[in-house]
């Protein structure tokens, strides 16, 4: 390893290491964040919550490696163009490529272990991570019951409390309704006591002096009497089922799904899905003829045949209309009725056979794009390779500051486009490819764009290239400055510079004259100014600047600084295609707003012009 690629690892592992992690732990707190609900107040140990942070970090690796590298990379590449190396580094003959040649090594080993990761590590970790989080989400809540309000998750129970001794643990003026078995049970009592029994799967509750209120039968609308029995005790125990133990679930459920798979797995999970949806489309084929409209006329409610020839016309067609006209309106009504329920049973069976169809497509398509998504990731730590160290190359600020920012746009911007293909392929509005792949494909243009202006030193953060772009765009244009050179090797003919400049104001003149400062909306659009006159214009201007760029006489330079800057702006005659102004002319909303702007323009433009050409 040579001494340059040992510079530049030592300079990019402590950055790696150290965005890396602190990603980590902000994705951590947003999981954190988002899940709080379902961990507080369960009174889950601290090796329960450590074990599922632990595993819920693994599973955010995937978040935070592409965004690390990125910002890594940025910020290498930013120290090293804020310090000069690298431009020494360049100076020496070296190129980017071979400077970033290191990290790509680097990177791309990471890739390979990330696409491992993917395939062995992170199923393990997801479904530890979810069997535990679904274990805490059914964990019977911490017991706090408040003071002078009802408490409400013990199921099937009410408690009030009106007071307690937080020392002795003693409860005060209690009240409970029991809720089960529907008659309506209510416990008045002074004191109360209430602990787990050893196994922490029952409340023990010891009441003293109170009463019990029980309904014999439930309620009803109606029912204005409804008998009931009252208990009065000095002493009462209650034991109401409380499970406060925390229940781990099993595994294999979660195995089984998407996220548990592995590479092999998820291929065979989809071969084994497909011929299921196979299947059920060959059975529902297969069955469409049977299910099709039954035979609603029974032998009960056709005519009795009276010979042969009956018999052989009733091979023939039926004719329904006149048949059903035959019946009876009792048989009439009990044919329509069994036509009704004929139509809503098949209908209900159609309906069943549809959404298990779609649910096995939307299991199909998980599958698929938990698959695409064992490779994505490595795919993207080297795109953002060559998107973080071109644009630390290019900008050239290390630190914190314009590297964090830019780093959290990229990556918000990935993270969208990412979200935007995985939520179209869930919905199967687009294939599973093609959602999972998208951020690749608008990412990959634009490493290969960052990366080839940063090898050849193009100026892609210059505000100033940014801001004449614009000037130009718009219209606006700069006044001239010129001074007076203190050292001239080429002295000025004053009669010749005279002759230029009054050459200058001639066309000026004639420009004048040929358009005027007030352009009608029908001459804008019929009648639309010329080009080469502009441009013929400019150059004579900037060739005279030149020309009499070196004289002695002040007059003169000041008079140079009064020649007004022309160019062309596209807004003067926006499109030269006859028919194309002429529609823009009728469509009266788009041709009157082009033409209003362009007044500033012209205005702007024939006022310089003019006070040249008054001089």
């Amino acid at each position: 390893m040579k001494r340059l690629d040992r510079f530049v690892l030592k300079s990019f592992l402590p950055m790696f290491a150290m965005t890396f992690f602190i990603v980590l732990f902000i994705v951590l707190m947003q999981f954190l964040w988002r899940y709080m609900d379902d961990l507080i107040g369960k009174g889950l140990s601290v090796g329960v919550l450590a074990e599922l942070f632990f595993y819920a970090a693994v599973s955010m690796v995937p978040m935070a490696l592409p965004l690390a590298i990125l910002l890594a990379s940025l910020m290498t590449f930013g120290n090293l163009g804020e310090k000069s190396e690298l431009t020494a580094i360049k100076a020496s003959g070296v190129s980017l490529l071979r400077v970033m040649a290191p990290l790509i090594v680097l990177i791309g080993g990471i890739a390979v272990g990330a696409f491992f990761f993917q395939n062995d590590i992170l199923p393990k970790a997801q479904v530890k991570m979810w069997t535990l989080l679904f274990s805490a989400r059914q964990k019977s809540p911490e017991l706090e019951i408040p003071e002078g309000s009802f408490y409400d998750q013990i199921p099937g129970y009410n408690i009030y409390v009106k007071s307690k001794n937080r020392d002795t643990g003693m409860l005060y003026d209690v009240m409970i309704y029991d809720l089960n078995g529907g008659n309506g049970t209510i416990l008045l009592a002074d004191s109360a006591r209430l602990a787990f029994t050893p196994d922490m799967r029952f409340l023990y509750l010891h009441l003293w002096q109170g009463e019990q209120f029980e309904n014999l039968r439930s309620q009803t609308i109606g029912n204005a009497n409804i008998p009931f029995r009252r208990e009065t005790f000095l002493d009462k125990e209650l034991l109401i089922p409380f499970d406060a133990n925390f229940n781990k679930l099993s595994e294999e459920g979660m195995r089984n799904q998407y996220v548990g798979k592995n590479i092999a797995e998820l291929k065979a999970g989809i071969d084994s899905l497909s011929r299921r949806v196979d299947s059920i489309g060959r059975k529902t084929e297969a069955d469409f003829p049977e299910m099709s409209f039954p035979v609603l006329l029974g032998d009960n409610l056709l005519p009795p045949s009276h010979g042969p020839q009956e018999e052989k016309d009733a091979a023939a067609p039926i004719d329904l209309d006149s048949l059903l006209t035959s019946l009876s309106p009792a048989a009439r009504t009990q044919v329509f009725n069994a036509a009704i329920a004929a139509v809503d049973m098949r209908h209900s069976e159609f309906e069943f056979r549809s959404t298990q169809l779609r649910d096995e497509k939307n299991r199909i398509r998980r599958h698929r794009i938990e698959l695409i998504k064992k490779y994505t990731l490595s795919v993207a730590c080297i795109i953002f390779l060559f998107i973080g160290a071109p644009l630390g190359a290019i900008i050239r600020k290390g630190g914190l500051g314009a590297p964090l920012v830019i780093s959290v746009i990229l990556f918000l911007v990935y993270y969208i486009i990412d979200n935007t293909g995985f939520k179209m392929a869930r919905e199967g509005i687009w294939e599973a490819w093609a959602g999972m792949w998208l951020s690749t494909f608008i990412l990959l243009p634009l490493g290969i764009f960052v990366t080839y202006k940063a090898m050849n030193d193009s100026a892609v953060f210059n505000p100033d290239l940014y801001r004449e772009w614009w000037r130009r765009i718009l219209g606006l244009r700069d006044s001239r400055h010129m001074v007076r050179k203190e050292v001239v090797i080429d002295e000025v003919d004053e009669a010749q510079a005279e002759r230029c400049r009054e050459s200058l104001r001639r066309v000026a003149r004639r420009w004048l004259r040929r358009y005027p400062a007030k352009r009608g909306y029908v001459a804008y659009w019929l009648r639309p100014v010329r080009r080469a006159p502009i441009e013929r214009m400019a150059h004579l201007a900037d060739g005279i600047v030149d020309a009499l760029a070196d004289s002695r006489d002040i007059r003169v330079i000041a008079e140079l600084n009064k020649i007004p800057v022309t160019g062309w702006v596209w807004i003067y005659a926006p499109f030269r295609t006859p028919w194309v102004r002429k529609a823009l002319m009728w469509f009266f909303p788009v041709g009157l707003a082009l033409y209003l702007i362009s007044l500033a323009y012209w205005r702007r433009l024939h006022a310089s012009i003019a006070r040249y050409a008054a001089l």
